[in-house]
């Protein structure tokens, strides 16, 4: 087992001696896109990752205000919607504690996500036809077991089975062992999620074979653990570190201001990607 804590595929696999043939990269307009396909559960048992695609896209950092807002969540439907079907309903699932700034990434993004499931019933026939034909998607934000006593799989799957989802996107914040992807790196896998891995957490995983239907987890790291920055600086600082920080997390100082940012981005990518006939323009006012 690797000794650090990470979510991201992309750093699990550079840390493997024998490197399976699962990594294609490829640069889009705003992002520096890695593609790696883990063929299956054998071939990621080493890097505790299930079977499936796992997508990281890199930038500047998310934390900060910036014109190419549009292109990147583009470009972020767009590697969103390869892995969706073209059609049904979708479920949005929030991760996370909302108390807790930098576990709070999933709730704020299902804030900005557009509900669509009721439109169907409460619309007129006044109303916009485009309004009427969006993608039916239902959007959940439940919180964490120490807040409500019941595991994110567990209330998943009581709201899926009401609301019969074709896919579900969860959302949630992530964990990485290098600096230089802290805030500025985006994984989406569909291979579902396992929320809290990261930070040594497990709880149910969240995925299709659980679930029956695609489970797409959406992340970005908000959290490092000390042992992985002293690593980054020098491996003899890491040899002194003393075993009471070990386990020790920390975020950046401007975490709020990543959490709302990103949590913009991610939202908009998402609606676009469940809405194509939607423009950025749209999806921003909403």
């Amino acid at each position: 087992m690797l000794h650090y804590r990470t979510d991201l595929a992309l750093e699990s696999v550079t840390e493997l001696q024998e490197k399976p043939r699962i990594t294609e990269h490829h640069r889009g307009n705003y992002f520096q896109i890695t593609e790696i396909v883990i063929p299956d559960d054998d071939a990621g048992s080493a890097i505790g990752k299930g079977k499936g695609k796992y997508i990281t896209l890199e930038s500047e950092p998310l934390s900060g205000f910036s014109d190419r807002y549009q292109g990147m969540a583009e470009e972020l439907a767009r590697e969103i919607q390869n892995l969706i079907p073209d059609s049904g309903a979708v479920l949005v699932a929030g991760l996370g504690n909302a108390n807790i700034t930098p576990d709070a990434l999933g709730v704020r993004v299902t804030e900005k996500v557009l509900a669509t499931r009721h439109l169907q019933k409460e619309l007129t026939e006044q109303d916009e036809d485009f309004l009427k034909n969006l993608r039916p998607v239902s959007v959940i934000a439940g919180g964490v077991m120490g807040q409500t006593g019941i595991e994110s799989a567990e209330l998943l799957h009581a709201v899926a089975d009401l609301v019969q989802p074709k896919a579900i996107l969860a959302i949630d914040a992530l964990a990485c062992s290098s600096l230089e992807r802290l805030g500025t790196t985006i994984q989406i896998a569909d291979s579902g999620i396992a929320p809290g891995s990261g930070v040594a957490n497990h709880r149910k995983a969240l995925d299709v074979e659980n679930f029956g239907v695609p489970v797409i987890g959406i992340g970005v790291p908000t959290v490092i653990g000390i042992r992985s920055i002293a690593e980054d600086i020098s491996e003899t600082i890491a040899e002194y570190l003393p075993e009471a920080f070990s386990g020790m997390m920390v975020t950046p100082r401007d975490i709020d201001r990543l959490i709302s940012q990103s949590a913009y981005i991610l939202a908009c990518g998402i609606n676009l990607a469940l809405h194509p006939e939607m423009k950025y323009t749209d999806v921003a006012g909403f």
